[in-house]
């Protein structure tokens, strides 16, 4: 593979942990606000435990993302930083928000209330925004000056039904990966009440995962029939796709003997193997492109020796996080000690 290649995959990895890591980090946040009043479960405890200590290590991928798209590929950043400077500024705004409460709630009890609206409010809004990045790349809201500097046509994306199809989607998923990995978490923690409430709310919110998916690559046209024609080339990854969720979701049905129905370790495994197979395919249908018609991944690469050096520090980078985020899943996601101390 040539060097644009490589480097585009490589941040395309980064976005796709990301958007999991992240989905269920805002996605809790808002599950944790909405079962905050409800009597006979502990699912608002359950999501909060696991925000307790999961929203640093999402951070740490965003700050990955953007470290590598300014390294790799600079042209592309500043295209992107100057047409989406508003969405990515408000981001910032909100995130920022969100952690301080998440810091200075679990030092006092006095924030519990206002941390879980925060995290609520701002677990919707956020990949909402960010989301927002995904039909702006499709091409049809971007304009060029004389001087070859773009502009986002900000009406015409606020009228475009792509643009809410893509949010209908972006959230949706969000709060199905979120409520999938919480029953397994409750699960784990031997919740069963709690396990049985997430797990009903991901049996609804699969279907219209699906749909939503559907719709916003029926809504590509007029702006962006090139993406809906090249999905088609790559079609076999999105049929894959399918299958990998049809096994995850039913997964949820599984009957073992006398415990509660399905086998929610299976079924998160498959639903984010649904997601990583979608991603590649639509990855590769997108590609060359980073901003379609004005900028492809060669145009925006950048040079032989900065590339080199970048590939050697995010290996090494990466080779040392990895134990480090190995060690935080058996500590705070696995150990059944740590969970059933923090439920008492």
């Amino acid at each position: 593979m040539d060097h644009a290649t490589v480097a585009i995959a490589l941040v395309w990895a980064l976005i796709f942990a990301y958007a999991i890591l992240g989905s269920v980090d805002f996605g809790a946040g808002f599950w944790a606000l909405v079962f905050d009043r409800r009597s006979g479960t502990r699912a608002a405890q359950i999501a909060n435990r696991y925000l307790s200590p999961s929203w640093e290590v999402t951070n740490v991928f965003l700050v990955l993302i953007t470290v590598a798209m300014v390294g790799f590929f600079p042209k592309a950043a500043f295209w992107l930083g100057t047409i989406l400077l508003v969405p990515v500024s408000l981001v910032l705004i909100l995130l920022t928000i969100r952690s301080s409460f998440m810091v200075y709630s679990y030092s006092t009890k006095r924030y519990s209330r206002p941390l879980r609206w925060v995290s609520g409010l701002t677990g919707v809004l956020i990949p909402g925004l960010l989301l927002s990045v995904l039909p702006v790349s499709l091409g049809g809201f971007v304009e060029l000056s004389s001087e070859g500097n773009p502009s986002l046509l900000f009406g015409k994306l606020l009228s475009s039904p792509t643009e809410y199809a893509h949010l209908a989607f972006g959230i949706s998923s969000e709060l199905f990966l979120a409520a999938l990995f919480l029953s397994d978490y409750a699960h784990e923690a031997g919740e069963t009440s709690t396990y049985l409430s997430y797990r009903k709310v991901a049996v609804a919110m699969g279907p219209l995962t699906l749909l939503t998916a559907v719709l916003a690559i029926y809504t590509m046209t007029p702006e962006a029939a090139w993406i809906v024609v090249r999905i088609g080339e790559h079609l076999p990854w999105f049929l894959a796709s399918i299958v990998s969720f049809a096994i995850g979701y039913s997964a949820l049905w599984i009957k073992d003997g006398q415990r509660p129905p399905g086998r929610p370790r299976l079924a998160v495994t498959f639903v984010i193997g649904q997601y990583f197979l979608a991603s590649v395919g639509y990855g590769m249908a997108h590609l060359p492109y980073i901003l379609y018609p004005h900028l492809t991944i060669g145009q925006a690469i950048t040079n032989d020796a900065l590339f080199r050096s970048l590939l050697v520090s995010y290996s090494i980078g990466i080779a040392v996080l990895a134990p480090g985020f190995y060690l935080f899943w058996r500590l705070f996601l696995k150990d059944k000690k740590y969970i059933s101390r923090q439920g008492e």
